[in-house]
């Protein structure tokens, strides 16, 4: 019997337990699914065998080694900088290590380990990173293995709330871990365009952005995301003219949020004291620059140019220039915009969310160019039953299944790039549903 750990029973979890539970029987594993908060780990758990709860401490030492000991893999849904010690634990033990994180400095300093003990790390195997890269590569390769030249690639995703369910003028609601989206565009986007090397800095994230058009569901706001240039090699596109990356968000949602990025609300280096005897418009009072007027009207001058009307309507929403009471007592900015945010951004009760991906591709083949559009789109069952659930837990799951099963074999620190690991990966995600349709011109 295989014995299989999941780290984390929150937000995310939940397709991915299923899938594992569901396939634990057939497939002789024994699922342990551990998390601070026991409840949540139960809960994920009711109602299957082969299967049990655990309150795990990823910072206990000697818990966590001596649970890694005793499984033979382990899925870790923790937050991204959580992960080091879980994979040293598990090359030191000689346990296989799956999860949706893009690959660290820290992970990338096991690769030689883990290759010798025979131990597979696989990162970035989510949506995005994840489902990304698995339905790129197979594109990549077919273009490649006809002769085309691949001239421009590009590729974007977002997590977003279904149209049925926006119901706020910022078209946007939490589906996935919040403290990510606050902090998002605090790196440097770096990407190639046109055979140049570009580079945004985090001031100017928000502002430098594409529109993308995906059939039925309209255009979308496009951000550049980290680092693109470090998946040229990865990818296969040595000589590509245009590579980038990129996150979508719903049309005037950028404008907005650069007014938070501005004022320094999305900072999380140091703390407000007291926080808590302040309102949110004397937050906004002390961020701002000393000059007459309302505190609407303080915003308006320093903003200039770039504040109009939907920006105006998205932070009222927001009730920033109301008397709203700030309730953590220290925080950081972006801790404090993120409490707020937290009750303002909540999918309600029957609330869907949405996944859209898209990858655009240029490419020359026998003397023509060629425009290859490949797109995803995801909907959420309910406010629990989320689409972002479903897009970063099934490819985990499958991917574990698919290695327990003998379906490819490798070691050391890895991404879904390979045609043996992305193959039946696709092929059973559009069982499930998430398919995506081409279309080239």
């Amino acid at each position: 019997m295989k014995k299989i750990l999941v780290i984390g029973a929150g937000r995310s979890s939940g397709s991915l337990i299923t899938y594992l539970l569901k396939n634990a029987t057939s497939n002789n594993w024994f699922i342990t699914v551990t998390d601070m908060n026991l409840a949540f780990a139960t809960e994920k758990v009711k109602g299957y065998s082969n299967c049990e709860a655990k309150t795990f401490d990823v910072t206990n030492d000697t818990q966590r080694k001596a649970i890694i000991e005793a499984h033979d893999a382990v899925v870790s849904m923790l937050p991204a900088t959580m992960h080091g010690s879980v994979a040293k634990d598990c090359v030191s033990f000689g346990k296989h290590l799956f999860t949706a994180s893009y690959v660290s400095a820290e992970m990338k300093e096991l690769d030689k380990e883990a290759k010798q003990k025979g131990v597979l790390l696989m990162n970035e195997i989510g949506l995005d990173p994840g489902i990304d890269h698995a339905s790129a590569m197979k594109i990549i390769h077919d273009l490649q293995a006809k002769g085309a030249n691949i001239i421009s690639f590009r590729s974007y995703c977002g997590g977003l709330v279904a149209p049925e369910s926006n119901d706020n003028p910022w078209g946007y609601k939490f589906s996935w871990n919040p403290r990510n989206v606050v902090v998002a565009g605090q790196s440097a986007a770096q990407y190639i365009s046109e055979g140049k090397l570009k580079f945004i800095p985090p001031s100017r994230i928000f502002t430098q952005i594409d529109t993308i058009n995906v059939e039925r569901y309209g255009a979308f706001d496009a951000y550049a995301n980290r680092d693109s240039i470090s998946y040229q090699e990865p990818y296969g596109l040595k000589n590509i003219k245009t590579l980038l990356r990129g996150t979508l968000r719903t049309p005037g949602y950028c404008e907005a949020w650069n007014v938070f990025v501005r004022l320094g609300l999305t900072d999380d280096t140091y703390k407000i004291h007291e926080a808590d005897k302040l309102t949110y418009t004397q937050l906004l009072d002390s961020v701002l620059p000393p000059s007459k007027g309302t505190i609407k009207d303080r915003l308006k001058e320093f903003m200039g140019k770039e504040f109009n009307s939907s920006i105006e309507e998205k932070l009222n929403y927001l009730e920033l220039f109301s008397e709203r009471k700030i309730k953590l007592k220290e925080a950081s900015p972006a801790q404090l915009l993120q409490d707020l945010l937290e009750e303002k951004w909540k999918l309600k009760q029957g609330d869907k969310d949405m996944i859209v991906m898209q990858h655009l591709f240029d490419y020359e083949l026998n003397g023509k160019t060629h425009h290859l559009t490949s797109s995803l789109v995801v909907l959420g069952d309910d406010e629990n039953h989320t689409a972002m659930a479903k897009t970063v837990g099934l490819p985990l799951a499958i991917t574990l299944k698919n290695f327990l099963e003998g379906k490819f074999k490798l070691s050391g620190v890895q991404i879904p790039i390979v045609k043996d690991v992305y193959s039946p990966l696709l092929q059973e995600l559009e069982s499930l549903g998430i398919k995506f349709d081409e279309k080239e011109n």
